[in-house]
């Protein structure tokens, strides 16, 4: 549910350091749609892609993806200040699912993002960041993400990177089901690669989730929480 989720080099190349009123746009191939530990796709590969417009420290974009049934499209906004050593990036984003019936389930949502990269070497870079729903997917109620993210450069072509996060969910099940607030946290880890304007990427997945758990309510099942290697091919356009 966001494009951010596949932005492996933007830890070493973040939003605000593109120039002023540039365009651009990508398009991936991933192996699995994985977003925060959970498969969107039931496993299945999917499209992706997007476009962005970034205006010194300012920028907005859309990005969407193919999923199990449907699509989803997100647009974003947000705002990339720097101070010393530290690039912040301040957002807005709006997750959709055109033609999706969502008078009941309430399945659009909006989410604010902070976060900060820091440069602690020349290849060295680490991302905190905090995302916060109001009202989150599928009228689940607040739900908070917090996200911590490095990224290793051995070259101007390869890059170490890997996530941890924990995602909590006030009602996991919805306003009228049984389940309360839960937490769960999920990881990656991979490496990426850039050769003739492509970046490959694989990447390993997995959740603390477990069966049963008032949080997999949140999830489409065991099968969509169970640990997975994704792999994804992308090319900025």
């Amino acid at each position: 549910m966001k494009r951010l989720g596949l932005a492996t080099l933007a830890l070493l190349a973040p939003a605000g350091a593109a120039h002023a009123g540039e365009f651009s746009g990508n398009i991936s191939l991933v192996s699995d749609y994985v977003f925060r530990g959970v498969s969107l796709s039931d496993g299945a590969m999917a499209v992706q892609g997007g476009f962005d417009w970034t205006d010194e420290h300012f920028y907005v974009g859309t990005w969407g993806s193919s999923l199990t049934d449907g699509v989803e499209l997100d647009l974003y906004a947000g705002f990339t200040p720097t101070t010393g050593p530290i690039t912040w990036d301040f957002a807005v984003l709006g997750y959709f699912y055109p033609g999706a019936d969502d008078e009941a389930a309430e399945l659009d949502y909006l989410e604010f993002m902070a976060s900060g990269t820091f440069s602690l070497t020349e290849s060295f870079s680490v991302r905190p960041a905090l995302y916060v729903a109001p009202d989150n997917y599928g009228d689940t109620g607040e739900a908070t993400y917090i996200e911590l993210s490095a990224a290793y450069e051995m070259t101007d072509e390869f890059v170490f990177s890997g996530t941890f996060g924990s995602q909590s969910v006030e009602d996991p099940d919805g306003p009228f089901g049984a389940a309360e607030e839960d937490t769960y946290a999920s990881w990656n880890l991979g490496a990426a690669y850039v050769v003739d304007g492509f970046t490959l990427d694989l990447r390993y997945h997995d959740t603390d989730i477990d069966a049963g758990s008032d949080i997999e309510a949140y999830t489409y099942g065991p099968d969509s929480y169970d640990s997975a290697f994704v792999f994804s091919i992308s090319r900025g356009l």
